[in-house]
């Protein structure tokens, strides 16, 4: 099991460094920063791209990520070009997070003017933004012409420091979106379900057959896919105790989830917690 944890971006620098280095002490196998303008209306809330960008410069072995970017502000041409550049300053260490985006207009949902997408649209966007950043990623020209985007003679040589891309973390759960998983994921990442908030285990042993046969679909071994669970959505007490943590994880593991991610405790949140006992499951599950 691979313990990774998400930064919040609510710090400046050179504040924010001191987390980000201390992530990385722990002994953390990846650090990750949600993508907003704002997270449900909370300011300040420093950029995803430039925070990581700092902090590929200040870390030396931890894994930086997104979790996740979305379609609803980042065009894939400028995102691709930000993305391979932070691939290139960490030394092939970031893994980009992508979702479908929320409805929420106090994150980033409609902040550019347009109209409400439906969620077939949304989903729409999703799959064909993933595949058209797939294809920047992986260097040369690229000349594309979709539904939703468009790019003209991009030049991306000489692509990522991880090849043939950096890879891919897909946060999915509906049908269309664990078939853009199976096709370009290279990590699958869920939260659960809000229909079964009761049952998290048994939400998340419905999603992973939901990828079994996605992958089925789509040609690949799911065996392939490196699965995700990201706490702090449900009543579980992750972070009650080391020993709480021990017993949940391999309930997980159990189910086929590989890796799992602890928000960093934050005071007066839902997401506050002992930071001994972050500390402490941190330094059980080193790199």
């Amino acid at each position: 099991m691979r313990v990774s944890t998400v930064m919040w971006p609510t710090e400046s620098w050179p504040e924010a460094g001191t987390l980000w280095r201390r992530a990385e002490e722990l002994g953390f196998h990846a650090a990750m920063v949600y993508d907003h303008i704002a997270w449900r209306g909370i300011t300040p809330w420093y950029d995803a791209y430039s925070t990581l960008s700092a902090a590929a410069a200040i870390t030396s072995r931890i894994r930086l990520g997104t979790l996740v970017t979305s379609p609803n502000f980042r065009h894939p041409v400028p995102t691709a070009h930000a993305a391979k550049t932070i691939d290139h300053i960490s030394g092939g260490r970031f893994t980009l997070g992508i979702g479908a985006g929320g409805a929420n207009r106090k994150s980033d949902a409609g902040i550019l003017g347009d109209e409400e997408w439906t969620p077939r649209e949304r989903a729409g966007r999703f799959a064909e933004w993933t595949d058209l950043m797939d294809a920047l990623l992986r260097g040369g020209e690229v000349t594309f012409e979709g539904t939703h985007y468009s790019a003209c003679e991009v030049l991306t040589s000489p692509g990522c420091v991880q090849r043939p891309r950096l890879p891919f973390a897909i946060a999915a759960t509906g049908p269309r979106g664990l078939r853009v998983a199976a096709r370009q994921g290279d990590l699958w990442v869920t939260t659960g379900s809000r229909k079964l908030r009761h049952d998290p285990q048994e939400a998340v042993r419905q999603q992973l057959e939901g990828l079994r046969e996605a992958c089925e679909a789509e040609g690949r071994d799911p065996g392939e896919l490196r699965r995700l669970f990201l706490t702090g959505f449900t009543e579980e007490p992750w972070l009650e105790s080391p020993e709480a943590f021990a017993d949940l994880a391999g309930r997980y593991a159990e189910l086929g989830i590989t890796d799992i991610a602890l928000h960093w405790p934050r005071p007066g949140t839902t997401w506050d917690a002992d930071m001994k006992v972050f500390e402490a499951v941190a330094s059980a599950h080193r790199g």
